[in-house]
């Protein structure tokens, strides 16, 4: 295998580019009370052998579980500190080489020179021969499925096997943003921890710590500006301070100042680049901005208040009183065509054409 192959192999697929993956990560913000439940199972030896980290995507699911990851790995252990990003355990752990930790992802296709749409059964597979084997070393063994909504049907029975029947001393951490799509013979077999959206001072040390780490300086108003709109994701915000997210931004809050009247040409370019294979981050990024602004919008209509004075006066002028539901409304159907056409794999740019279509009618409303 090629060196950038085995490189590409070697890294979560999901990973932000030019950023410290998550078990390159040594310091978690936010989410004390679900990471203090599980402190609390470990400390008193009851901890369950399942685990469900769940909650929208970028606020540090992956980050929590390499944390608790390391964590279990020292239980029992003298000498090990899972929070010295220094020590011989961190450095095992962001290495993926701890003889205890087994990662379950979507796997490099060397051929295609892209990662599987899915988790498949070869890769859940690994499982059996991690768990029935002698480890390197005693204690306690961790599996880490990152993500466990990508599983697809096969290699979800393969899982549900071994949680069945775990051995002794054995604890699965099952990364989500999906949580739904996961069965509910495997939901069952987990407790959960459901994840929030993190404040925005917690959004703002972790992406400051993010650029830090990569010798990436950025100006305070695109740093400020980014970590507004970022909806408490650490993701969204360093994606945003790139440029071309709050570029976006802006495209998608002129086209809502624009209603009902739509730009064709640029809603056909957008739907057009959006649908292109290997965008959908880029794709993912846009229903973001637009569902976030539009639930700002609807937020500040119906409460009368709002974080940003240009948005709240759109609200004014785009959403009426008697409109508020049916905009309430049509916030919970885009993002459930969203979702819809990512977990099924359906036209993205129908997706993009469709939403703008849904939001032009509710205008035209305003306008009579």
């Amino acid at each position: 295998m090629a060196a950038a192959d085995s490189k590409a192999r070697d890294e979560e697929p999901d990973r932000l580019a030019g950023f410290p993956a998550p078990r390159e990560t040594h310091r978690l913000y936010g989410h004390e009370d679900p990471r203090a439940q599980f402190e609390r199972a470990l400390g008193e030896d009851r901890l369950h052998h399942g685990w469900l980290i769940s909650g929208p995507e970028g606020i540090g699911k992956a980050t929590l579980a390499y944390t608790l990851a390391r964590e279990v790995l020292a239980h029992d252990r003298a000498g090990d500190d899972p929070d010295d990003p220094e020590g011989p355990l961190f450095h095992q752990v962001a290495g993926r080489a701890h003889p205890n930790l087994l990662i379950l992802n979507r796997t490099f296709n060397p051929k295609t020179k892209r990662y599987s749409q899915w988790i498949g059964v070869d890769e859940v597979r690994r499982l059996r021969s991690f768990l029935g084997g002698t480890a390197a070393q005693s204690g306690w063994r961790v599996i880490i499925v990152d993500r466990a909504d990508e599983l697809n049907a096969q290699a979800a029975n393969a899982l549900l096997k071994g949680l069945e029947e775990p051995p002794a001393k054995t604890v699965f951490l099952l990364v989500a943003t999906a949580e739904g799509r996961l069965p509910v013979t495997i939901r069952s077999r987990c407790r959960s921890l459901r994840l929030h959206p993190l404040e925005d001072e917690e959004v703002d040390h972790a992406a400051r710590e993010a650029l830090a780490a990569v010798d990436h300086t950025l100006d305070e108003e695109t740093l400020q500006t980014a970590i507004a709109l970022a909806e408490g994701s650490v993701r969204r915000a360093l994606v945003l301070t790139g440029g071309e997210g709050i570029a976006l931004y802006g495209e998608i809050l002129q086209a809502f100042r624009n209603l009902p009247k739509l730009d064709a040409a640029w809603l056909h370019k957008k739907a057009e680049k959006l649908s292109a294979p290997g965008n959908t981050e880029q794709l993912e990024l846009f229903f973001a901005l637009l569902l976030g602004l539009l639930e700002r919008l609807i937020r500040a209509r119906a409460t009368e208040t709002g974080r940003h004075a240009s948005e709240s006066a759109l609200a004014d002028d785009l959403i009426r009183d008697d409109d508020l539901g049916r905009w309430a409304e049509a916030w919970e159907a885009i993002g459930k065509a969203h979702d819809e056409t990512l977990g099924l794999n359906l036209d993205r740019g129908v997706l993009v054409l469709d939403s703008f279509s849904r939001l032009q009618s509710l205008a035209e409303r305003t306008n009579r």
